[in-house]
């Protein structure tokens, strides 16, 4: 690969006298062919490895700046977006209530979060920090402030991790001891004598390295029996990016091949159709297609174009100077260097050679061991120890075994991205009153900003600890605090996760030790999930389904609610005792059998066998098939009518159907809810349709418009909250005024622009 870094060696002769030898540029003809096969394949001699000095040189070898240059712009523009949008900036307020009563999920319970307006503060240094990257300016100090800022920020809140922020934060600390400032950089106008200076080798090494990580390593935990048989990512089939597929294949197919397959095979090779010269034309081509898919598929933030971005780290290195180089004359003056010839740099190692003539003949050159300074050494150490060390984590989980529950570890720092998929239809937290003895239910998520607590026991204990803290404010002495909740891992089972005899408060937790309140993953009734594609495959558009297992000795309480009129139990293994408490009845089922529990009551399903017992709930919710039935006579009548067929007058309470198709207000005009809800549900329909049908200039402008106001809300936010620190609060009338012009909306969103943003930060319960 460091072939195309083209070794620019300037070789200093016994006279000093600099000789130039070779460029950072794409290698020529003739070069090649004085290359040996490993170096015209891996761009290095097996010489270059061979010993730890040569080594140390090999890493300290002097590269082209250009490329890592161009990659340190798009990063730090990269973030300066992403901490408007997704690190939060625009709805900070929201997430950091001061005062308010909310449990939070630090990696270590020591960190808080600082005072409202002091958050806001620390956005503006990693906001600077960013845009300093971007810039290239007072660049050490740039790195400094954004990667501590973020890092302070990333271990605050666990609930927030995902792999990209994880990326994000390491590739700022990777650039934070590179010399990403040498090219196209305000510290190169600063300082002329880095300016187009070389880099180490190390630092394209490391980049390269990294990003080879994050498609090899998802490649192989992709290679996980449920990726692989096409469990993981199954509702994807049905978007429409994948509808070209589906002309040639069907949708599980479509699944199974390209998703699943497709996802893994670019995953695993990703990274070598990238490395190598002849591969890489196809390897851009396949990952660009990939991350555009990727960025219409999944609310990821600024991650798609920061892997596109990283793409051209591959390349030769002096690729920006031939890009620009065919830009018009009259901009190169803001363009970036474009000549081939680069500075010195003492980061780097520069081969010497010793050349010896004599009065008849001249002896080519003999090269001189370089000069290795501790400097030089330091960094290939810690350039060796990094690579080492991210090639490990994502498979040190036997170490911090507290964090694994059905997955390894906390998510966000393995590279498991979209491997696991869950879905939770079932969460009950009691609580015990240590005292008196009296049981009370508290609401899912109250006093939280996220739902991910469910599946993680780290997290669990946290909430619970934060709960017995807050729940005596409301006179419950000593709280004890349980937990059931049931999850459905990749289409499998709704099942236990967690032990719900155990109170966690007191529950012994350790990052090192195992979780022993966890209830094991039911993997012995994976090959159900066929049966269950079967079973949904012979259902009506009405029926629904859910199917539940669970654990010798414990029972499930469940309320039927009446809409679910027609609702029973069918028992596929195992043997259970149905409980109807109002009827204070019990019934005892195999497998094969089943009984209809009545609505609006309770019922309590025990499992008696000495395994696990599987049952599958079948109901149809009536109230909406009603509901359903009547839109569509609705919808019959108003065609109708609108082209004359009705013969029969309309009653009063139907005349608001002969208004325009879902025009604005209709539904006001409506006494009848049914009436009143099927001209709301038309109204919204045409919306959609319109959305949808949009042209792509008005697409742009309304994706505009609302990330304008966003970012706009976050500047203006940040500013009452600098000038608060300044000079102090101002009167509350001010503030408020204040607050409402940074809350100003687009038009067409004042009605419910509130609504989504409790949505977005996941906070609506309080």
């Amino acid at each position: 690969m460091e072939a195309r870094d083209a070794t620019a060696d300037a070789l200093v002769s016994s006279e000093g006298e600099e000789q130039t030898a070779k460029k950072d540029a794409a290698p020529t003809k003739e070069t090649l062919q004085n290359q040996s096969r490993m170096e015209k394949i891996f761009g290095f001699r097996r010489e270059e490895v061979s010993s730890w000095s040569s080594l140390v040189a090999l890493l300290n070898r002097p590269t082209d700046p250009a490329s890592l240059g161009i990659f340190r712009c798009l990063f730090g523009l990269l973030m300066v977006i992403d901490i408007t949008q997704e690190r939060g900036l625009s709805h900070l307020d929201y997430k950091y209530l001061d005062g308010a009563p909310v449990c939070r999920f630090p990696l270590f319970n020591f960190l808080q979060p600082l005072p409202l307006d002091w958050m806001y503060l620390v956005y503006v240094v990693m906001f600077f920090g960013a845009f300093g990257i971007m810039l290239g300016c007072f660049y050490r100090l740039s790195c400094l402030m954004f990667i501590s800022t973020y890092w302070y920020i990333f271990f605050l809140d666990k609930t927030a991790w995902n792999n990209h922020s994880y990326l994000y934060g390491l590739i700022g600390f990777q650039l934070a001891f590179m010399d990403a400032n040498r090219y196209w950089s305000v510290d190169g106008l600063r300082r002329p004598s880095i300016r187009n200076a070389h880099v180490p080798l190390w630092n394209y090494t490391l980049l390269r390295t990294q990003i080879f990580i994050v498609y090899f390593i998802a490649g192989i935990k992709k290679l996980d029996a449920d990726w692989v048989e096409g469990y993981s990512m199954s509702y994807l089939a049905h978007h429409w990016l994948f509808d070209p597929f589906k002309v040639i294949l069907p949708v599980e197919m479509v699944n199974v091949l390209v998703i699943h397959g497709g996802g893994l095979v670019l995953d695993l090779t990703a990274g070598y159709l990238l490395f190598f010269d002849a591969t890489r034309p196809f390897g851009i081509f396949f990952v660009s297609y990939f991350h555009c898919m990727n960025s219409q598929l999944f609310s990821i933030g600024m991650f798609s174009y920061t892997m596109l971005a990283t793409s051209p780290l591959f390349c030769y290195p002096d690729w920006p100077r031939r890009f620009f180089y065919r830009f018009p004359a009259f901009l190169r003056a803001v363009l970036p260097f474009t000549t081939p010839d680069s500075q010195h740099s003492t980061s780097c190692v520069y081969s010497e050679v010793h050349s010896t003539s004599t009065e008849h003949q001249e002896t080519p050159p003999v090269p001189k061991p370089p000069k290795l300074r501790l400097k030089h050494k330091l960094r290939a150490i810690f350039a060796i120890v990094y690579i080492m060390e991210q090639f490990f984590l994502p498979y040190s989980h036997f170490i911090t075994q507290g964090y694994n529950n059905w997955t390894n570890g906390l998510y966000g720092y393995s590279w498991d991205m979209m491997v696991h998929s869950r879905s939770h239809q079932h969460v009950k937290i009691t609580y015990k009153d240590g005292q008196t003895g009296d049981i009370g239910y508290l609401n899912p998520g109250v006093f939280t900003q996220s739902r991910r607590w469910k599946d993680h026991g780290d997290m669990l204990k946290q909430y619970s600890t934060c709960l017995s803290q807050l729940l005596p404010r409301y006179n419950i002495s000593e709280p004890e605090i349980y937990f059931d909740i049931w999850v459905s891992i990749n289409e499998r089972f709704q099942q236990r996760i967690f032990d719900p005899r155990v109170d966690v408060v007191k529950a012994d937790w350790s990052p090192f030790r195992p979780n022993t309140w966890l209830m094991p993953l039911l993997v012995d009734l994976s090959p159900w999930r066929t049966k269950f594609q079967e079973i949904e495959g012979s259902l009506d558009n009405q029926t629904e389904i859910v199917f539940i297992a669970d654990f010798p000795g414990l029972h499930l309480e469940n309320f039927v609610s009446e809409d679910l009129g027609n609702t029973s139990i069918h028992v596929l293994q195992g043997k259970v005792n149905v409980e109807v408490v109002e009827e204070k009845k019990n019934y005892t089922l195999q497998p094969g059998e089943q009984i209809k529990v009545p609505a609006g009551a309770y019922h309590k399903v025990y499992t008696v066998s000495e395994n696990p017992s599987c049952y599958m709930y079948v109901y149809v919710n009536t109230t909406e098939a009603a509901l359903l039935e009547n839109f569509t006579k609705l919808s019959e009548l108003q065609e109708r009518v609108r082209n004359g067929t009705e013969t029969e007058p309309l009653p009063p309470e139907l005349q608001p159907l002969m208004a325009a198709d879902g025009e604005e207000g209709s539904e006001g005009d409506a006494t009848d809810p049914i009436v009143q809800l099927f001209l709301k549900r038309q109204r919204r329909m045409k919306e959609v349709k319109k959305r949808r049908e949009a042209a792509m200039l008005e697409r742009l402008e309304r994706f505009a418009v609302k990330k304008y106001y966003a970012v706009r809300r976050g500047f203006l936010m940040t500013a009452i909250a600098m000038r608060n620190l300044a000079v102090g609060l101002p009167p509350l009338e001010q503030l408020t005024r204040e607050v409402a012009f940074a809350n100003m909306k687009e038009p067409q969103a004042e009605g419910n622009q509130d609504e989504r943003l409790k949505d977005e930060v996941g906070h609506g319960e309080l």
